[in-house]
């Protein structure tokens, strides 16, 4: 039977025990010099941990210390565990290998979209996939969506209104959204409004996705029920966000490292209200994380001018309260969950040893290895198998127009006046071979992308938002041999230049994700970066142009399950292909 609290009874009995004397606790943190958020200093106390608990805090020494692990905290200060408020925790990395890394930078509660869930496994999958994540010490929260931000078949069915009230309905999620189908939402989509008035019905969240958005559209969307919002790009759209009432999500991520300069902004225009602001990444790929994840924008935070509580408190406690979680996460008192960073120093923000629900997940500087394995085929992520070929006939290419890349994810129409008939196209401009295919091989759209390289022999990709196939190339012949060994693989990203592999990256987890360590990745994705670079692309991350082709969150046109679609008009101009 699924545990509805917590914690049971007889837990609670043993926490109280502790403080009898009766019991002992499991560790004793002594001589602790600790940020205190209720009175916003820096104070000195023992705090005791019980398994994943606090369970004091204060001057007084336990009567019993069998069972414990006594450390003297004279040097150094502890901080609460982080918390990332906006993971996508599954870019190439999967929720457990990112979680494990995250927590070695002292980010130890991760609130997590659900999309890859939703689009690839059926409910009780996913729900089993979410109670297996809570065995792992990184305490994992996750999102509701309320549409595939793209345009899919059958959307009606994966994101009916059975489906998305059991997620609602669930412990482990503490948010709707992100609002990405907001315009759907403005042009009287009743639907997704019950759904965000059954979410403030729960008291749970909604988090935006307004980019560029006037004072007007923020204030309906405060009105429909939107609480926080994160895509501010400047000083001017975080003012305008507090204006209506917003909690304020200041991203630096690797598409929009925005951080230094919001900030700045946020100084010269007085409004630093940082009770109202948090932190996120937004999910970066994993080599912008190398520096760190929150402990990074902390940092930053401090070297912009933040007052030293404040930048931690924005990756803490204003989270927690934010999310109504703060009685077990983000600040460091008697009842919360034994997430604990020790710092070298106060404005040294990545931890020396992370305590993870009262499991050392970091001593000293060395990584501890307790996050369990995961037995992802049990959990539904098979490697990618496909039992279809592709062949020179797939490879008509005859659309009037093609698609032009004006940075990493924003794609406009453009008239193709080149030659698509050639076998294979000329080094001396910019414009490639693009394919989206269907993962069961159903379907075809065939067209040119203008701006991704001038020299790439073929790249095949299983990873983008809605896990359909992703094909890019000069030659029809390496795009070929790229998507055979993307599939001998059991996914992944591969590029072939004159027949031979040049660059790849396995990702066996239904072609979505790699289950090597987050450190193993950023390697392969270095290389991969470089050699894109190397052929053309000039932009700032090309895992991200993979994922965004097909969404259609972000204008002008884009490549989807339905065919061409003008985000702007909302309709279909070209169908997709039947194979």
């Amino acid at each position: 039977m699924e545990q509805r609290y917590r914690w049971k009874n007889k837990q609670l009995r043993a926490h109280a025990a502790v403080l009898d004397g009766t019991l002992s606790p499991t560790i004793l943190l002594k001589n602790a010099t600790y940020l205190n958020q209720t009175f916003r200093k820096w104070m000195t106390a023992n705090i005791w941990i019980y398994k994943d608990r606090i369970v004091y805090v204060g001057d007084k020494l336990p009567a019993r210390t069998d069972k414990c692990e006594t450390i003297d905290c004279r040097e150094g200060v502890i901080v609460p565990g982080y918390i990332e408020p906006h993971a996508h925790p599954f870019q190439l990395y999967n929720p457990q290998t990112f979680a494990a890394y995250a927590s070695q930078h002292g980010t130890t509660t991760l609130i997590n979209d659900n999309m890859v869930l939703a689009l690839q496994l059926n409910k009780r999958k996913a729900f089993s996939f979410l109670e297996e994540m809570k065995h792992h010490p990184v305490s994992m929260y996750w999102w509701c969506r309320y549409d595939s931000q793209s345009e899919i078949q059958e959307e009606e069915s994966v994101f009916s209104n059975g489906n998305i009230k059991s997620w609602l309905e669930h412990d482990c999620v503490v948010q709707g959204g992100e609002l990405t189908g907001w315009p759907k939402l403005m042009d009287g989509d009743d639907m997704m409004l019950h759904w965000m008035q059954e979410t403030k019905r729960m008291n749970k969240k909604i988090e935006g996705h307004f980019p560029g958005a006037s004072e007007k559209t923020l204030a309906k969307m405060m009105l429909f029920g939107a609480d926080c919002d994160h895509e501010a790009m400047t000083g001017e759209e975080v003012e305008r966000r507090l204006m209506q009432g917003y909690m304020v999500s200041l991203r630096h991520s690797s598409i929009r490292p925005d951080l230094p300069r919001l900030l700045d902004e946020i100084h010269e225009r007085d409004i630093a209200v940082y009770d109202r602001f948090m932190l996120n990444s937004d999910g970066s790929s994993s080599a912008f994380y190398e520096e760190g994840v929150s402990d990074k924008m902390i940092k930053i935070a401090m070297e912009h001018g933040v007052p030293e509580i404040d930048a931690y408190n924005m990756a803490t406690i204003n989270i927690a309260r934010y999310y109504d979680f703060q009685h077990l996460h983000g600040n460091i008192g008697t009842g919360r969950i034994a997430n604990l960073n020790f710092l070298a120093s106060k404005n040294d923000p990545t931890p020396i040893s992370v305590l993870a629900k009262g499991q050392w997940v970091k001593r000293d500087g060395k990584k501890v290895d307790v996050f369990p394995n995961a037995d992802w085929n049990q959990l539904g992520f098979d490697p990618l198998k496909m039992n279809w070929a592709l062949d020179m006939d797939d490879m008509q290419f005859s659309m009037p127009f093609g698609i032009k890349m004006e940075n990493s994810v924003i794609t406009k129409p453009y008239t193709i006046s080149i030659d698509v008939s050639l076998e294979k196209l000329s080094d001396k401009h910019d414009e490639c071979f693009f394919m989206l295919l269907d993962r069961n091989g159903n379907w075809r759209v065939n067209t040119v992308l203008k701006g991704f390289a001038d020299s790439l022999g073929g790249l095949a990709s299983s990873f983008s938002s809605t896990g359909d196939i992703i094909l890019i190339g000069k030659s029809k012949q390496d795009m070929l041999e790229a998507f055979n060994r993307m599939k001998e693989l059991g996914g992944g990203i591969v590029i072939c230049d004159n027949g031979k592999v040049e660059c790849e990256i396995p990702l066996t987890l239904a072609g979505l994700m790699s289950s090597q360590p987050v450190e193993e990745l950023m390697g392969l994705e270095k290389e991969l970066f470089a050699y894109l670079k190397d052929r053309g692309y000039h932009f700032e991350d090309p895992i991200y142009s993979l994922l965004f082709f097909c969404s259609t969150h972000l204008p002008y046109i884009r490549v989807t399950q339905q065919g061409f679609y003008d985000v702007m008009k909302k309709t279909v101009l070209f169908p997709t292909i039947m194979r």
